[in-house]
């Protein structure tokens, strides 16, 4: 999921409430190209002497201590638009491009009648898909 395509998402009224697993942006702040995962706890691997050691630690040292969950862009998961789009989603299919895909169809029921959104990658063709159903629904 791109920051843009979050931003639409939001700006259409996606309501967002922060969980464990979730993935989001801080835009605006030096930071638009990092993504950073809600966790119960950080992880980091760390090169030591006697080799590498997974270190278990309650937060991470650096100049952003607290953020309000505003400020942060949510960047849902391929699962987590499957479920915005609810009973609206029709198919998911694969572009197939040989070896690897060459993209994917959504496809929706908006109104009586079935859209198609083709994008690189699934989330984005979810994410296209939903601000169709929204923008049909007049949010």
């Amino acid at each position: 999921m791109d920051l843009r395509l979050a931003l639409a998402l939001r700006d259409a009224g996606v309501g967002w409430t922060p969980r464990v697993g979730d993935r989001f942006a801080v835009p605006d702040r030096d930071l638009d190209d990092e993504v950073f995962v809600l966790s119960d706890m950080v992880v980091e691997l760390r090169d030591t002497p006697s080799g590498d050691v997974l270190a278990f630690n309650g937060t991470t040292e650096w100049a952003l201590d607290s953020l309000e969950a505003d400020a942060a862009v949510w960047l849902p998961r391929e699962d987590q638009l499957r479920e915005l789009l609810g009973d609206a989603l029709v198919s998911l299919e694969r572009l197939d491009g040989g070896d690897a895909p060459a993209g994917w169809v959504v496809t929706v029921g908006v109104a009586g009648a079935r859209e198609r959104h083709v994008e690189v990658s699934v989330e984005a063709a979810y994410a296209r898909a939903v601000l169709a159903v929204l923008a049909a629904l007049g949010r």
